[in-house]
């Protein structure tokens, strides 16, 4: 069998595509993914006594709120009274109260006034609005939509969550696809040579820069495993005399990445890309500020295409109004053809929105019976395999999917770059990088 034979054959069944892809409230994915604690939205979008927003998440249609004292309401747009939008109610003293009938709800969704009905019809204690449980870390909000039991699950111990306020860097971005496409999108480092950087030429590649190493060769080795917290890669390619040059990067449940870019022991990112419904993905960026990659530039000179800062448009209050980019599938992402043929392989410029316009132009959930895929692939299939793992394991006999009880699997766990000996063993040495910080931590 050649190795081309051996990926034809990787090509899923379309009812294995769908549990992957469908997570409303009632889908196997779904039902996992309400086992974690998901980022809902950014702290900064909702200020005391401010007005309601409206939140999509895993298929259903919520508001957020916070009062002014600081908790935080996050739950169905519906009011439980006759259906009536809260996101058209009051927030006020520390409650959001429909503007129908004057029906209002703390923010766990109890109703305590209903003062429509006269005092011998009150029946407030019986009324619960749909709410759910969250907390605050690194600028976000985190929703619990699981199963409410004694205690809260733990918040996953991702290293670039626990960072101090002053050091961390949030921001979002509205991808309208579904959730897995999108993160496969960065699960997938061959595309680094070719969608990012495929007019580059060496000269433009500052000396030991990842942009180097991928110019000098555009079809990396990989190597593939799969790890408590979910999968891990390790791409090669020819680096140093006598090196091997390693990107290394991970899928961790249930939507989490970590690509590579900068050497591991500086770089602390996380990358959350977060169902809205099975269209619609909310991305989520979490770094240390200023340990991302230092590749673009070379005697002060963007490289074509990377770098650009990312222009989004007024948020509105729209289902899918918040944080949509201006360049983006409605203007063919500001492509410039003339500029694909002198400067930049695509003509769009940013990272970012070269991969959003990858991922957005497959559709809103692509037909994987249509794809054809090869060794560079490798991360994308054992990634479904292993989440197809978990959710059958979870549907079958509730088997708890990796990470949700136990946070720690997450600890220390970085992407990065690394050189290493042609010989050395790649999976021994991002142990080794790991022990090493949780010892520091300790």
């Amino acid at each position: 069998m050649t190795g081309y034979e051996r990926y034809e054959e990787t090509n899923m069944p379309e009812k294995k595509q769908e549990d992957l892809n469908r997570v409303g409230p009632k889908s196997p994915m779904g039902k996992l993914m309400r086992q974690y604690w998901i980022p809902a939205l950014l702290s900064s979008e909702i200020e005391p006594d401010g007005p309601p927003l409206r939140v999509k998440l895993l298929g259903e249609e919520l508001i957020a709120f916070r009062t002014a004292s600081g908790r935080i309401g996050l739950m169905d747009h519906r009011c439980p009274h006759r259906c009536a939008s809260l996101f058209f109610g009051r927030n006020e003293e520390e409650g959001i109260r429909c503007v129908y009938h004057g029906w209002k709800y703390d923010p766990d969704g109890q109703c305590v006034d209903q003062p429509s009905e006269p005092p011998e019809y009150v029946f407030k204690p019986k009324v619960q609005a749909t709410a759910y449980a969250t907390c605050e870390r690194a600028g976000l909000v985190w929703a619990f939509m699981g199963p409410k039991g004694e205690s809260l699950p733990e918040l996953p111990d991702i290293e670039a969550t626990g960072l101090p306020e002053d050091e961390i860097q949030v921001w979002a971005a509205l991808r309208e696809c579904n959730w897995l496409q999108g993160l496969e999108g960065d699960i997938d480092t061959s595309h680094f040579g070719f969608l990012h950087i495929g007019s580059a030429t060496e000269d433009q590649a500052a000396p030991g820069s990842s942009t180097l190493y991928a110019i000098k060769d555009r079809a990396p080795r990989y190597k593939v495993e799969d790890t408590p917290f979910g999968t891990t890669y390790g791409a090669y390619r020819p680096g140093d005399e006598g090196m091997n040059y390693w990107r290394i990067a991970h899928f961790l449940f249930p939507f989490w990445t970590m690509p590579p870019g900068s050497p591991m022991e500086r770089q602390m990112i996380a990358r959350a890309w977060v169902p809205m419904d099975d269209e619609h993905t909310m991305f989520y960026h979490i770094s240390r500020a200023g340990s991302g990659p230092s590749r673009n530039r070379i005697a002060g000179r963007q490289i074509a295409g990377l770098g650009a800062e990312i222009e989004r448009l007024p948020n509105t209050n729209d289902w899918y109004g918040r944080w949509r980019l201006a360049c983006n599938r409605d203007n063919d992402y500001m492509m410039d053809r003339h500029v694909q043929s002198t400067e930049s392989y695509t003509g769009i410029l940013g990272g970012h929105v070269q991969d959003q316009m990858i991922t957005e132009s497959m559709g809103p959930v692509t037909d994987w019976t249509r794809e054809r895929l090869g060794s560079s692939d490798q991360m994308i299939i054992q990634t479904r395999r292993r989440i197809l793992r978990a959710l059958d394991e979870f549907r079958t006999d509730g088997t708890v999917p990796p990470g949700a009880e136990d946070p720690k699997v997450y600890d220390r766990v970085r992407s990065g770059t690394l050189m290493l000996p042609l010989d050395a063993d790649w999976v021994r040495e991002i142990e080794n990088i790991r022990r090493k910080l949780q010892t520091e931590r300790q």
